[in-house]
């Protein structure tokens, strides 16, 4: 596996060294031990699989809120999408920066999503298949969400949304940004 840190703290890109022969491909996904000697969650408490029947679907953007300290391995089985991740951890450097890295069933990259990342994607295909390892189980009432569409986030999504949840759709707007050396209260 290749480990590959992105510009946003607590992004990793996994891609997998194909190991090709007349039967087809095989290769290492996930390793306890690359991933720990890389400083990246290791434990599988849950596995989960979105199936989105349309391209233009998101879902997202999601994480756990505190106390759950969730991190996932996202990776796309059948299909393609964008997936997209915002740094929502006040006082980080990357604060509310996000990166987005495509994921397919072709090219077999997933993207490692530390705590307190918010995560999502769109679909660029049709029947598009992603699954989710995650460190702890899901906790409901710990849900947090950031709009999909914020201003402030500034994420270009590929293809106009086709289909998205009501509770996605109802996430608030992040405040106006405060200018640099304005007064707050």
């Amino acid at each position: 596996m290749i480990l590959t840190p992105t510009a946003v703290d607590g992004v990793t890109i996994v891609d997998v060294e194909a190991f090709t022969d007349a039967r087809g491909l095989f290769a290492r996904t996930f390793c306890a031990d690359e991933f720990a000697a890389a400083g990246l969650e290791v434990s599988v408490a849950q596995c989960s699989v979105a199936y989105n029947r349309l391209a233009g679907t998101v879902r997202g953007m999601h994480w756990a809120g505190e106390p759950v300290r969730e991190t996932k391995l996202v990776r796309c089985t059948r299909g393609a999408l964008l997936d997209v991740v915002v740094d929502t951890r006040p006082g980080s450097p990357t604060y509310l920066e996000h990166v987005a890295v495509e994921l397919t069933a072709d090219n077999h990259r997933a993207l490692f999503i530390s705590a307190g990342l918010a995560h999502g994607y769109q679909t660029l295909v049709d029947d598009t298949e992603a699954t989710y390892q995650m460190n702890v189980p899901f906790t409901p009432g710990h849900d947090r969400g950031l709009r999909f569409d914020d201003p402030r986030l500034g994420i270009a999504w590929p293809l106009p949304v086709s289909v998205i949840s009501d509770k996605d759709r109802a996430w608030p707007l992040l405040p106006a940004a405060v200018p640099s050396g304005a007064a707050t209260r």
